[in-house]
């Protein structure tokens, strides 16, 4: 096999230093977004202005707002590190006994033998014992939990940091605002991109001490990494998912539409929880989420590429492939940010949308020729990848460059379908608003069609960068495809996260009683941002499928399985048993949000019929008994989901074996992709088909209003 172009040593250093510059350039943008104060005194209130803003509306105090949204930004934070400190420390139980048990299961295989044995691939070798594989699985595993939480505490810090500095930003304009929640955005983004480069990398030279040239025993035991830190990401996004919806519901149900005050309203008593639950459900959980992701997809191309001619060679530079697509991914995505944050200047409403677009496209196509550079430049000419029941497939690295690809590709596809099935800019949304006037029986049935419909394009998308790849590079193919569509995390992160704290930031702007033109900004912002949070849940599925099929690949490369015949009647019982279980899954979750929102409403009714002056505004509602709710609510609910996932595999691996097993995982594979696509894409169109509706009423009652002072002139 031909060498690489690279060397060991450059590649050594390659990789911590994209790690670092990533960590270096979210510390600039953190900076400047912390240059915006939310202090108190003339100079602060003004942010450097010399003159008072927006002072233009009877009655508006600016020194008033500017302390009340430092209050409200306090509250918010405060909510939300109590409820992930109290849900790290449910997690850090769960982690401790999940750990003794993969050691413990691991260990047992090899009977807890510290003796090292001949390698499966070259008897003539030594490879690790299974003590030693048992020990290092249980620390990667840690690693990764613990990199997943840091992840989703630092996203969690960053945004509640900046909704309040977004919302003091959009007194000067929507372009001012606009760069403040972008920045906090890359600030979340650059961090978990870099650490989970910098951990994954320091944990593989480590490891390398002790596991000398066994490359396959390294690699099969880094797993645990992106074991560890997709289990953080499962309970962190049902935990926060249950928090978010259940206080979401119950600020609307009650405050919208039972009591008609406005969304946000402080006299609300769920409106704090409301935006906390942004916090942990649509930031930590989505950091986590996209981290676990990152994770897996790593540790399945290093896992099979450590079988490959690349292990059998012991060609580092070519093993380390996917590490550097993820290092030139961080400065690709570094690029990408200053194109929004310095050459394109946001200057109307209309221009939102346009820009986060344009960050998608712009860091796909340097990506790509990103790609190119490091398949030409740390891949071999060819190399063999080993299938299991075939001959091993001769590949060139050209082949490569058109996995990683088209999955990267297919990232934007299914980005720009979500922006077309959730944005009130296009027809779909517009439909499902225009339904609402029948009332909302045809509502429901237009936003379930909706869903259904927004599938078709991402799983075409997602079917032929998995054929494609798999083609090409067998199931290596198709976890560097995996790899591609994450490859510019930095920036899905930071147009995921501009969202909820765009959210956040109109919430603290109608609390602190901001002028109308600070409402409308931060407005749109927000619609804007209902429209990026769909496009980071389409990304974090897409990116899931492609993983969870890689992590298959693997699966059944190690368990020996060539061939998972559907038509054999284990294989079918566990693909049907599979597909059955994210509705399981889903049923168990909604149940959960029903139950704590139903608490919710009960408690926002009891504070409004037994509060005296709540409705009037002179007494303040009790937030901290609404947070309580959803915090207690949350926890306990998300157990069960949790355990089902990661119970279910082991329990039918155990009992019926590793061939149902295979079907199982087929059929939960295939089923959960449609069901979150679906499922997302409804939430999103409602969301904005909520806010298009809101848009247009209050144009409506200003023209009203405006043709009513024309006759009194008259």
């Amino acid at each position: 096999m031909a060498a690489t172009l690279l060397s060991a040593l450059l590649v050594e250093i390659l990789i911590p230093v994209a790690a670092l510059i990533g960590m270096v350039f979210a510390l600039i943008q953190w900076f400047l977004v912390s240059r915006v104060s939310v202090g108190g005194g003339q100079a602060s209130i003004n942010n450097g202005y010399d003159q008072s803003l927006l002072d233009d509306e009877e009655g508006y105090d600016d020194a008033e707002a500017v302390a009340l949204c430092a209050e409200i930004q306090n509250a918010i934070s405060e909510g939300a590190e109590s409820f992930l400190i109290t849900e790290y420390q449910y997690l850090g139980i769960f982690m401790a006994v999940f750990s003794v048990f993969i050691f413990l299961f691991l260990g047992s295989v090899g009977g807890f033998s510290t003796k090292w044995v001949s390698c499966k691939a070259n008897p003539s070798e030594l490879c690790a014992p299974p003590l030693a594989n048992a020990l290092f699985s249980t620390v990667a595993f840690i690693l990764g939990a613990l990199t997943s939480t840091l992840s989703g505490y630092l996203g969690m810090k960053i945004a509640t940091y900046a909704n309040a500095r977004t919302t003091l930003e959009a007194r000067k304009g929507v372009g001012e605002a606009f760069i403040v929640a972008f920045r906090a955005g890359s600030v979340m983004g650059f961090l978990l991109a870099a650490n989970g480069l910098i951990v994954l990398f320091i944990a593989i030279v480590l490891f390398k001490l002790y596991y000398g040239n066994d490359w396959t025993g390294l690699y099969e035991s880094i797993a645990g990494y992106g074991l560890g830190g997709s289990s953080v990401a499962l309970f962190g996004r049902v935990g926060g998912g249950i928090y978010t919806k259940a206080a979401d519901v119950g600020a609307d149900l009650v405050g919208k539409v039972e009591r008609n005050i406005p969304e946000d309203d402080p006299r609300n008593p769920a409106v704090i929880a409301d935006n906390v639950g942004d916090n942990v459900g649509d930031i930590a959980g989505m950091g986590a989420d996209l981290f676990g992701s990152f994770a897996e997809s790593s540790c399945a191309a290093l896992v099979v590429s450590s079988i490959s001619s690349f292990g059998a060679d012991r060609d580092f530079v070519a093993m380390s492939f996917p590490l550097l697509i993820s290092s030139a991914g961080i400065v690709v995505c570094l690029i990408t940010t200053i194109f929004a944050t310095d050459l394109f200047v946001i200057k109307s409403v209309k221009e939102i949308e346009p820009s986060l677009k344009r960050q998608l496209v712009i860091s796909t196509v340097l990506m790509t020729l990103a790609i190119a550079a490091v398949c030409y430049l740390a891949l071999p000419s060819t190399f063999t990848i080993n299938v299991v029941g075939h001959q091993p497939k001769v590949v060139k690295n050209w082949k490569l460059f058109f996995c990683v690809g088209s999955g990267l590709w297919a990232g934007l596809i299914i980005g720009y379908t979500t922006e077309y099935f959730t944005s009130n800019a296009y027809q779909p949304v517009r439909d499902v608003a225009d339904s609402c006037r029948t009332g909302a029986a045809t509502n429901v049935i237009f936003g379930l069609a909706l869903g259904y419909k927004s599938v078709i394009i991402p799983v075409l998308a997602i079917a032929v960068a998995i054929f494609l790849s798999f083609s090409l590079a067998a199931m290596y193919g198709i976890a560097v495809a995996a790899l591609g569509m994450l490859s510019t995390l930095a920036t899905g992160l930071a147009i995921d996260a501009y969202g909820p704290i765009s959210d956040n930031a109109g919430g603290i702007a109608e609390m602190a009683g901001m002028p109308h033109k600070v409402r409308e900004r931060t407005d749109a912002l927000d619609a804007a941002g209902n429209t990026t949070a769909a496009i980071g849940k389409g990304f974090a599925i897409g990116s899931a499928a492609l993983v969870s099929l890689a992590l298959f690949g693997a699966f059944v490369s190690r368990a020996g399985i060539a061939v998972v015949d559907v038509i054999q009647p284990k294989e079918f019982v566990g693909l049907i048993v599979g597909a059955m279980l994210p509705y399981w899954f889903s049923a168990m979750t909604m149940k959960s949000v029903g139950k704590a929102a139903l608490a919710m409403v009960e408690e926002v009714r009891r504070q409004f019929n037994t509060i005296p002056g709540l409705m009037e505004g002179t007494v303040k509602p009790d937030y901290k008994r609404c947070v309580k709710i959803s915090t207690d609510a949350s926890l306990r609910e998300m157990i069960p989901p949790g355990a089902l996932v990661m119970l279910t595999p082991l329990i039918v691996g155990t009992l019926f074996g590793s061939s149902t097993l295979a079907g199982l995982l087929a059929g939960a594979l295939v089923s959960g992709v449609q069901i979150a696509i679906s499922a997302s894409n409804t939430g999103g169109a409602w969301d904005n088909a909520k806010k298009y509706i809101e848009v247009h009423r209050i144009m409506l009652a200003a023209l009203v209003q405006r043709v009513l002072m024309h006759i009194r002139l008259l």
